[in-house]
């Protein structure tokens, strides 16, 4: 598949994968996101969710723009301090994990 991003910016970033997933997942359920939540996840062909980098600047970064849950790759937790952040930060494995916790 391919995603066109609107004003032809070139996005390089992995970790956008697991955001237009839940849109494509979102469209069809027929039920919107809130727009709370963010993403950060590179997403796999066979539906694993893989660490991306620099995950807990990413995590500041969302908590600092004001999302109040982000869902992430579990392979990212290791090793992260999660009681810094007051974002909920959900880590999750599989793409049916993620269409579970929204819909």
């Amino acid at each position: 598949m391919f995603l066109n991003i609107a004003g032809g910016i070139r996005v390089e970033d992995p970790a956008i994968d697991l955001a237009v997933l839940c849109a494509l997942l979102s469209s069809y359920e027929d039920n919107a996101i809130s727009p709370k939540i963010c993403f950060s996840g590179e997403v796999g062909l066979s539906g694993e969710i893989r660490a991306v980098n620099r995950i807990e600047q990413r995590i500041a970064e969302a908590e600092k723009l004001g999302f109040e849950k982000i869902f992430i790759s579990r392979y990212n937790k290791k090793g992260i301090d999660f009681s810094k952040f007051h974002i909920e930060v959900i880590a999750v494995g599989r793409v049916e994990e993620v269409y579970q916790r929204l819909f």
